[in-house]
C-alpha cells in the first residue's frame, strides 16, 4: 500500500502494474520469448497460434535433449517488429493448449562463466573431494 500526499491510503495491484508496463513498452526485436507452454505444445501448434499476427519466420518449442519433451518455453520470430508487437499484444496472457502463456521480447543469451579450477592440494597437504569431504 502507498500513501498519497494528502494522506489517503491507496492500494496498487502489483501484477496489474507490471502488466501495464509490459504492454506499453515497445519492441526493438522481431524475436519473442513465449513462456508457460504446455508440455503438449509442439512447434507446429505454436506456429499455428501465432500465424494470424503476421509472417512467421520461425516458431520453435525448446525440448529436452534426453527425453524430447517440451521444457515449457519457446521462441517465435516475425518478419517485422510491427508484426511481433501485434503478436505480443494479442497473445500475452492468453490460453494455448489449456495453459496461460506469456509473451516477452527475446533477450540475447548470457554467456556462461568459465569453470573455476580448484587447487588439488591445500597448504596442509589435504585435497578436497566434493562428494566425500576431506581426504588424506
Amino acid at each position: 500500500m502507498a500513501f498519497t500526499s494528502n494522506g489517503l491510503r491507496r492500494s496498487f495491484g502489483l501484477s496489474s502494474h507490471l502488466t501495464q508496463i509490459r504492454a506499453n513498452s515497445t519492441l526493438s526485436t522481431t524475436k519473442l520469448f513465449v513462456s508457460g507452454l504446455s508440455r503438449l505444445t509442439t512447434s507446429e501448434k505454436l506456429s499455428e497460434a501465432f500465424s494470424p499476427f503476421g509472417r512467421l519466420v520461425e516458431a520453435t518449442v525448446v525440448t529436452d535433449r534426453a527425453s524430447g519433451r517440451s521444457k515449457g518455453f519457446g521462441f517465435v520470430r516475425y518478419a517485422t517488429e510491427d508484426e511481433a508487437n501485434k503478436a505480443r499484444e494479442g497473445m500475452n496472457a492468453k490460453f494455448l493448449d489449456g495453459w496461460v502463456i506469456f509473451v516477452d521480447p527475446a533477450r540475447l543469451r548470457e554467456p556462461k562463466p568459465p569453470p573455476q579450477q580448484e587447487p588439488e592440494q591445500s597448504d596442509v597437504g589435504f585435497r578436497t573431494n566434493k562428494t566425500i569431504g576431506w581426504c588424506g
